[in-house]
């Protein structure tokens, strides 16, 4: 064991001094593992961070809400099924009845979604495009509105079809620079509205989403849109009784849809823990593609390590014929050459982590609302560098076969005489 230990310590020096002897060859040899290394911890960085913060985000709108749609998976992304897409839309008869029998939930609160189309909102010579427009009402606020000045809509509002409207954090700093908004006028689609609160932004926006919402109450919305018909209801459960109100729920919206008992539900019930699970599904698809791709300048770099073993062999020939000839195995040349593939492709892995960190800073500072994790400490810093040397020095070892079997079988006599 002390033997193999030798071995293999007189290998590492041998590829060190190799290194320094070819500095810039070693580099250019290496570069794409460095490139490789560090875009796959760029990349696994910044999906960590979303991933952190899009499940901090869901997480945000509570445990006992529930979020009612047509579709199957709130968070799918892409086309949706056919099937999915003609169902008949929810309504706010669905929703009174949940309300009217519904015994372990607490609140219910449609949300009316407009007609597709570019939306803008308008105070003096300002203009705000892509505006969140709804309508709601009151029950809203129990699934997490939080107001910076002034009240939500009410019961009364909705009911006499009041034009006033709410208005998310970041469109009423745009609008109002600091200064009060109550009472202004502000124009919603050629429309004039009394502005009557501001509502702080969401403890669960996407990062780099600006609050653009514009809340209506749910009749004036009904007027103001009279062909939307696409609705989502929120529902808060009881403390503790969150499956309760979800069989509840998915009892009541079946029969008041009609769903006969042989066919599958015409809508979901999300929670936010199953909200998570599908991101994380969808994202663990991302993630393996996104590595997958960025793993090509890996293959890259080991193939360019390949080649500079290959030509290293050739280049010593006569040094290998005389450490043959001096009583040298086959499993000494072996563990030489692929000791020397081994070191390149870690000195690249420790670069390339080095760059990796780097890029994950640089992100970051140059985009702040662009979530990532840095392994800067602990376990963190432990598992993706010992991951990035690991697939280093597979790579090298993987790569390093070849030249070192080559450099094995020579001949010593054939490799001495050579020129």
């Amino acid at each position: 064991m002390k033997h193999e230990l030798t071995r293999i310590w007189f290998g590492v020096q041998l590829a060190f001094d190799t290194l320094r002897a070819h500095k810039l060859r070693a580099f250019l040899t290496v570069l794409g593992v460095i490139i490789g290394t560090s875009t796959v911890i760029g990349v696994g960085s910044i999906l960590a961070g979303l991933d952190s913060s899009i499940t901090g985000i869901i997480r945000g709108m509570g445990s006992e809400n529930l979020v009612i749609s047509k579709f199957d998976s709130p968070m799918s992304f892409g086309m949706r099924p056919a099937e999915e897409r003609n169902r008949k839309p929810l309504s706010l008869e669905n929703a009174l009845a949940i309300k009217d029998r519904a015994v372990n939930v607490a609140s219910v609160s449609p949300y009316l979604f407009p007609n597709w189309g570019i939306h803008k909102a308008r105070y003096k010579a300002v203009d705000v495009f892509q505006i969140n427009i709804a309508g709601t009402d009151p029950s809203y606020v129990a699934s997490g509105v939080e107001m910076i000045e002034g009240r939500f809509v009410t019961d009364s509002d909705s009911a006499h079809r009041m034009l006033v409207v709410v208005l998310g954090e970041d469109i009423g700093k745009t609008f109002f620079q600091g200064t009060s908004g109550i009472g202004k006028a502000i124009e919603v689609d050629g429309h004039v509205f009394e502005v009557i609160g501001v509502m702080k932004r969401p403890a669960q926006s996407m990062p780099g989403q600006e609050d653009k919402r514009v809340m209506f109450p749910y009749f004036t919305m009904r007027k103001l849109f009279p062909n939307a018909k696409e609705h989502m209801i929120i529902v808060t459960a009881k403390p503790g009784l969150v499956p309760a109100a979800m069989d509840e729920v998915r009892a009541i919206l079946r029969i008041d849809r009609r769903v006969p008992l042989s066919k599958p539900d015409t809508f979901s019930i999300s929670t936010a823990e199953q909200m998570i699970e599908q991101f994380r599904g969808v994202m663990g698809m991302v993630a393996i593609v996104m590595v997958a791709l960025s793993s090509i300048g890996l293959l890259v770099g080991g193939i360019g390590v390949m080649n500079i073993m290959l030509v290293s062999v050739t280049e010593r020939t006569r040094e290998i014929g005389t450490r043959k000839a001096l009583g040298a195995r086959r499993i000494d040349i072996v563990i030489q050459f692929l000791t020397e593939a081994v070191v390149l492709t870690m000195v690249g892995g420790f670069l390339g982590i080095g760059l990796g960190w780097v890029i994950s800073q640089g992100a970051r500072l140059a985009f702040p609302m662009l979530p990532t994790a840095v392994p800067l400490w602990a376990v963190s810093a432990g598992l993706v560098v010992s991951a990035g040397l690991v697939v280093s020095a597979g790579v090298g070892l993987f790569f390093g076969i070849w030249p070192a079997n080559k450099a094995a079988r020579l001949d010593p006599v054939e490799a001495l005489r050579y020129e």
